[in-house]
């Protein structure tokens, strides 16, 4: 699984940046990051020592829902729900519908941090 790269910016700068690639002023490199947190402690807090073992988990696991995963980590589904929500807004989990189940994915398991 390839790992995931993080920047951190401040908000003003990431909507800047948003902004000039979209007005095609600026073409991001390969490398660059292609998701933006705001600042470390907010990095921290979506991908802190639980939230990635819940990704290893998830990603041996491969839990069929939300439902199957609290079974094999024993959290509430609610609570799992949410963290995972968090989680998919930044791209690092894929929430997939399939039939009546939302299957939770690991994008990436490893983290590649730029500070800007």
């Amino acid at each position: 699984m390839k790992a995931i790269v993080i920047g951190i910016m401040p908000q003003e700068q990431i909507r800047a940046r948003i902004l000039a690639i979209a007005r095609g002023d600026y073409k991001p490199k390969p490398g660059e990051p292609k998701v933006w947190f705001t600042s470390m402690k907010s990095l921290a807090e979506v991908l802190s020592d639980e939230n990635r073992a819940l990704l290893k988990v998830i990603s041996e696991s491969q839990p069929e829902s939300i439902t199957a995963l609290a079974a094999v980590t024993g959290r509430k589904p609610g609570n799992l729900s949410r963290t995972l929500r968090t989680m998919s807004n930044y791209g690092i989990v894929e929430m997939r519908r399939e039939h009546r189940h939302v299957r939770p994915i690991a994008m990436a398991t490893e983290f590649r941090i730029v500070a800007a």
